[in-house]
């Protein structure tokens, strides 16, 4: 693949380039043990220990002078994260320490891996196949525990092997088409085409395809706005919310002039949460300015939780799905019957709250992260949506009593999205893109 050359060492920096206590510094490549035993205290202890055992020693310039004490991670040929002969170096997390040995590594003779060379090679050995390799990133980018748990049980092959049943129906049922079309008719019995097996296949397709919208969720969050007039306690929300005083609380009408944004977790979905200005008339060309910020932000959100003060009821914007009205203050004044209530000072109704905003953001699919195959790559959702639609004109084809050399041609289609999703068929430059997007070191 251009970008790529497999058959050289490469290594990287694997943890962040910043001071901590230990770093780990990855090494991969034919060959790698016998290169860098030349700069190892220990180089027998290093060329001969077995797979996936520590090896204690030092790591020393070309004076032979100690760059720093290191613990070597061994792994074997046909072993490890890449299935190549690999070694990752334990080390002490000095910025100083780090460049002394990757320069060391680099005056080796190896080359400096890019994003996601590590991962690729692992995909070309088949120790992960694509939806698994991409799941690796995603793992590492998730913003919320969910987000992690149905990362890592897709990392885990949850994914692979959803998609390799749909597969293994589908190849049933070209099979059958397939012995059809090969022999004449007068030497097969009559021909009944599997049509309830194509059926429950297109839903199995769309039923995955459909968790994209809440794995998307999950990684990606969303934006929530908090509008509303002046001193409807949106400040007061917010701070609650964040459990920390973030936004001044006063009396004083306009005190909020201009947007406050921080982040937060609802039910595990990530959520950029907006403190905004008071809607209101204004001839304070600053607070002005403020209202125009926060109807620009209402306009960008994701779901708008508009406060209404229960004491002091005035305009209550219409309901939909992209606004919540919610009655504040229910501690002083009971809202209306069959109204989202809460109290900002108290708590009360806030749970509630929080519940309605996961369920509104997530269209009533929130997950538990544990009972359920969900993607949250783009790439997979359109491959998935095409598979669904070859599958789909092929049902058309079936019940039309269309030719099956015609029929046949749709469940190709469909086979070969479903190969592409695990990376069986899947062309360079749609791998050059997946992998390039990974962080250095993985």
């Amino acid at each position: 693949m251009k970008g790529y050359v497999t058959d050289d060492i490469i290594y990287a920096l694997a943890t962040a380039w910043a001071q901590s206590a230990l770093a780990v510094v990855r090494v991969s490549g034919q060959g790698c043990r016998n290169l860098l035993s030349t700069r190892f205290s220990r180089p027998k202890a290093l060329i001969e220990a077995a797979n996936a055992t520590l090896v204690h020693g030092y790591l020393r310039d070309g004076n032979g002078s100690a760059i720093d004490e290191v613990v070597a991670a061994v792994y074997t040929d046909g072993h490890g994260y890449t299935k190549e002969e690999s070694v990752e170096f334990s080390c002490h997390g000095s910025l100083a320490v780090i460049k002394e040995i990757l320069a060391l590594f680099n005056h080796l003779g190896m080359r400096s891996a890019e994003g996601g060379e590590f991962t690729f090679r692992a995909f070309l050995h088949g120790r992960l196949d694509l939806t698994q390799a991409e799941a690796v990133g995603e793992l590492v980018s998730s913003q919320s525990q969910i987000s992690r748990s149905l990362a890592l049980g897709r990392l885990e092959g949850s994914l692979r092997g959803r998609i390799a049943a749909m597969k293994e129906q589908l190849l049933g049922i070209v099979a059958a088409v397939e012995v059809q079309l090969d022999y004449a008719e007068d030497e097969l019995d009559e021909f009944v085409f599997p049509r309830s097996g194509l059926v429950d296949l297109i839903k199995q397709v769309k039923d995955l395809s459909a968790t994209y919208q809440i794995g998307r969720l999950y990684r990606m969050g969303a934006r929530i706005v908090l509008a509303g007039s002046t001193n409807a306690g949106k400040s007061s929300l917010f701070n609650l919310l964040l459990k920390q005083e973030r936004s001044i609380v006063s009396p004083v009408r306009g005190t909020t002039r201009d947007y406050i944004e921080a982040d937060l977790d609802v039910q595990g979905i990530p959520i950029r949460l907006y403190d905004t200005a008071g809607l209101r008339e204004s001839d304070d060309a600053i607070e002005s300015e403020g209202i125009r910020r926060t109807e620009r932000l209402i306009g960008q959100a994701d779901l708008v939780v508009y406060l209404v003060d229960s004491t002091e009821l005035g305009h209550v914007p219409k309901e939909d799905e992209r606004t919540l009205v919610v009655y504040n203050k229910s501690d002083l004044v009971k809202p209306p019957k069959g109204r989202m209530a809460i109290s900002a000072q108290t708590g009360e109704g806030v749970p509630n709250l929080l519940a309605e905003i996961a369920k509104r953001l997530a269209k009533g699919s929130v997950s538990s992260g544990d009972e359920q195959v969900v993607i949250e790559s783009e790439r997979q959702h359109t491959l998935l949506e095409n598979a669904a639609q070859a599958l789909q004109r092929c049902l058309v084809l079936v019940d039309q009593d269309i030719p099956l050399d015609i029929t046949a041609v749709e469940l190709g289609e469909a086979l070969q999205n479903l190969g592409e999703l695990t990376g069986e068929v899947t062309p360079a430059d749609i791998l050059q893109k997946i992998f390039s997007g990974f962080c250095v070191g993985k």
